[in-house]
């Protein structure tokens, strides 16, 4: 947990943490500020922390509120303790969407899938088991992180635009073709277990709820070059 300090003038610039988690040090942070990017995000308690966001930056005069979320976050339902456990990111986040569009700021929220990241960190995990398992029928669109940066960028020096479409990769995978690429970058040798996974949740992945909607934007790092990156 971060308290509330000022660092040092960078390049000219002061820099003021604030804890999202507590609310501490947010009214300094946005004293001052036209628009706010807000891209924390955590397993839980996200609505929570928009709200303490919102708080502070409704009495600075804050003009702008730009969020960045989860493309199916209104789509994927979390009924379930499974599904809590395993895709409560998606009810947090459509929670803090919420929080933001009722604030009555001004705003602009992007909904953009899992980051080629994310993906290669979970499959580099999986890589370490004897045996990689894989969910039957999960599906994803990964996008660059970097394209999701430079995207965020153009939202905040634009008007708020309430929420625009979706931002995803180029290509969609199945996960057992992210854990072969991975496996096949790696040099490793490792037999691969599809697994069902239970719960309404994961239905609505194997129905491609956590994929971009019709009209969605397109990354153009693709998965394969942002893999060789990594693991040259």
């Amino acid at each position: 947990m971060l308290s509330r300090q000022a660092h040092p003038a960078k390049d000219g610039v002061e820099y003021v943490v604030g804890d999202l988690a507590t609310g501490d040090g947010l009214s300094e942070a946005v004293e001052g500020v036209n628009t706010v990017v807000h891209l924390g995000g955590s397993a839980k308690g996200d609505d929570a922390k928009a709200r303490h966001l919102v708080d502070a930056a409704k009495p600075a005069g804050v003009r702008h509120v730009v969020y960045v979320s989860v493309v199916g976050a209104d789509r994927v339902p979390v009924k379930s303790g499974m599904d809590r456990a395993m895709f409560g990111y998606f009810e947090t986040k459509l929670a803090a969407e919420r929080v933001i569009a009722e604030s009555g700021l001004p705003w602009t929220t992007l909904r953009a899938t899992q980051f080629h990241e994310a993906m290669l960190a979970m499959v580099r995990a999986m890589a370490k088991l004897p045996v990689v398992p894989v969910m039957v029928g999960f599906r994803f669109q990964p996008v660059a992180a970097a394209d999701v940066a430079e995207r965020l960028v153009e939202l905040a020096l634009g008007a708020p635009a309430g929420l625009v479409p979706d931002l995803a990769g180029p290509t969609s995978y199945g996960l057992d073709e992210l854990a072969r690429d991975y496996l096949r970058a790696t040099h490793r040798r490792r037999p691969i277990l599809s697994l069902p996974m239970p719960g309404n949740a994961a239905r609505a992945y194997r129905d491609g709820a956590n994929l971009p909607t019709a009209g969605a934007a397109k990354g153009h790092r693709t998965w394969e070059a942002v893999l060789a990156e990594q693991t040259s």
